[in-house]
């Protein structure tokens, strides 16, 4: 039977599946589908990490995050960016669905139309961002930004608004952590973004990023 841990309101829970039950990427997706109001993922280990829908401020900062990678990713034009509703299956086996992400474009010409539309991408993304909301303890996600290096991501990108800070990731690298920034960039694995963290701290409307000049 499988062992379910709950955690404090608001906050994630762990079902426990292996070694009693063993979902394939196929049954996964089909059981993320069936619950689009929940934020599923799976572990390397095969167990089910269900987060409930985010408050109200968490939505509007992660929203933010978003739009300006994507403004970003369609002005260079060298990979696609995605929100957190994609689902990548790293290489570890674990199923992850990153706040804010992009995947260069050579990369995914190895896949289908129909392939990337019907099921979970086989690979990690080049970079990823995670978004800490007051439900997340920051040794949680710290631990799965470790997860996303081991299995290939160049650059990633912890966010905490509560202490405002940022921690950057990048393989072989001792993590940089900066306190309060007004901005973070991120050449030259992303040439040209920039992210202005007012927008993402709630302490400024201003919405940019500042594109490579010609």
């Amino acid at each position: 039977m499988a062992e379910m841990i709950v955690r404090p309101p608001e906050s994630s829970i762990v079902v426990r599946l292996a070694p009693a039950l063993h979902l394939d990427d196929r049954q996964f997706f089909a059981l993320s589908r069936l619950n689009r109001d929940l934020h599923i993922e799976r572990t390397a280990e095969g167990n089910l990490e269900i987060m409930p829908p985010t408050a109200e401020v968490t939505s509007s900062q992660n929203a933010a995050l978003t739009t300006l990678l994507t403004i970003w990713s369609w002005q260079d034009g060298t990979g696609t960016a995605y929100d957190s509703s994609v689902g990548f299956r790293l290489p570890n086996g674990a199923i992850r669905s990153p706040d804010a992400s992009w995947l260069v474009q050579s990369r995914l010409v190895a896949f289908s139309r129909d392939e990337r539309s019907r099921g979970f991408l086989p690979l990690c993304p080049d970079f990823v961002v995670e978004l800490r909301s007051a439900s997340d303890t920051i040794v949680e996600l710290q631990a799965k930004m470790d997860e996303y290096i081991e299995n290939g991501v160049r650059l990633g990108w912890l966010l905490d608004p509560q202490a405002r800070r940022v921690y950057v990731y990048q393989p072989g690298a001792t993590v940089q952590i900066l306190d309060d920034p007004a901005q973070v960039s991120a050449d030259p694995e992303l040439p040209g973004f920039t992210l202005e963290l007012g927008t993402v701290w709630g302490t400024s409307s201003a919405v940019g990023t500042t594109p490579t000049e010609d």
